[in-house]
């Protein structure tokens, strides 16, 4: 009986959410959601591009060999995850610290990015919502 009522008072706050959610959807068209698709892909290029040139300047260092290796290795520093499954030489350890503090803010770019382009198609979208 509990559970019933556990499951009830759930999906009310799911239909609650979607209901605000609702009026912000109906009318965008295909072409709203392929201008975002855009947004998304050409941050994500703009990172994999970033993390490139850090992959670059460590085998310019020689301290990678493999392109692979080198790749993985400043993937994970870049997003800041932290494995710790690649180390670095001492000699050359602070690029990664480094690589860490341009990779946050620049997902805090996208992030910006991503929220402006959704903002500017609400304000299409809804005319009230303009200045």
């Amino acid at each position: 009986m509990r559970a019933a009522r556990v499951r009830a008072v759930t999906d009310s706050l799911h239909a609650d959410r979607i209901a605000i959610l609702v009026p912000l959807t109906v009318g965008l068209s295909a072409f709203a959601a392929a201008i975002v698709a855009v947004a998304i892909s050409f941050a994500l290029a703009a990172h994999l591009v970033e993390i490139g040139v850090w992959v670059l300047l460590f085998m310019i260092c020689g301290e990678f060999l493999e392109f692979a290796t080198a790749f993985d290795h400043s993937a994970v520093d870049y997003t800041t995850l932290g494995y710790g499954n690649v180390v670095m030489s001492p000699s050359w350890r602070l690029l990664g610290p480094l690589e860490a503090a341009n990779g946050m803010p620049m997902f805090g770019v996208s992030t910006a990015m991503l929220f402006a382009v959704i903002l500017r198609l609400l304000h299409a979208r809804l005319s009230d919502l303009k200045d």
